[in-house]
Formats: structure tokens, sequence, C-alpha cells
């Protein structure tokens, strides 16, 4: 499946002490690069909870930090749906400077309903994009 990649500049309000990038921040930009993968395929978070009644939280996550961000740095979230289940996504993320690889990640996605948060079948409009990549 094809990468998508999303750039990030560092703030001074993402780093620590040590001008440094906290380590929760990198979620962050994971966050927001799924957040836009989806946007360029035509599916707004907000329209799915309000049209569909669904929603996608994260249900595992499995990282590792190789080098530091930094204040100032250029990055690029570089998002990989790697499997498509019933009701499952899961993504490999890299973060990265230039060509050296910052963190790495594996994300599992779960498709839930907005009244129970309980798990449910991706919509078949979705799917099929996705199968589509």
């Amino acid at each position: 499946m094809s990468d998508f990649i999303w750039p990030v500049r560092v703030y001074y309000e993402d780093t620590d002490g040590g001008g440094v990038v906290y380590h929760a921040n990198y979620l962050k930009f994971m966050e927001r690069a799924r957040t836009e993968w989806l946007r360029s395929l035509g599916f707004e978070q907000t329209e799915l909870k309000t049209e569909l009644g669904i929603l996608f939280v994260v249900r595992g996550l499995s990282l590792r930090f190789r080098h530091p961000a930094c204040f100032n740095d250029a990055l690029c979230v570089v998002s990989r749906l790697s499997k498509i289940g019933h009701c499952l996504l899961e993504f490999e993320q890299i973060i990265q400077r230039d060509a050296v690889q910052l963190t790495t990640a594996k994300v599992e996605v779960a498709c839930v309903d907005t009244q129970h948060f309980k798990p449910i079948a991706l919509p078949q409009i979705m799917r099929q994009k996705f199968t589509e990549l």
C-alpha cells in the first residue's frame, strides 16, 4: 500500500526543557498524520461521526524511539496502512528528519460505534477505498 507523507515542524511547545521533543508529542504528530490521511481520501472524521455513527480509536501501540527530534526540525510522518481487518486498521508510521528515522510505530486503530464504543465493521465505502490503495 502506498505511503502517505505529512510534514511537521517542531515548535518550542513540542519540546522539553532540553529542547528535545517530549515523547508524548510524537503520538500527536502520528495522530495528525492519520487524520490527514483520512481527509486526503475524502473522509472527514466529523462527518464519519455524525453521518455514519463511527469513530476511530487507538487500540494498540508499539513505539520505538531511535533518535531525538529538536526544536525547529522539519519532520515528515510517513504513514502506511499495513493491514485491514473487519473493524481494525493497522498502520506502520515513521517520523523522520531527512532520511533519518527518528521514531517508528505500529498503531492499531479500531472502528467503534459512537453510542456504545463497541467495535463495528468498517463501512464498505471506506473498505473499498482502503483496498484500492
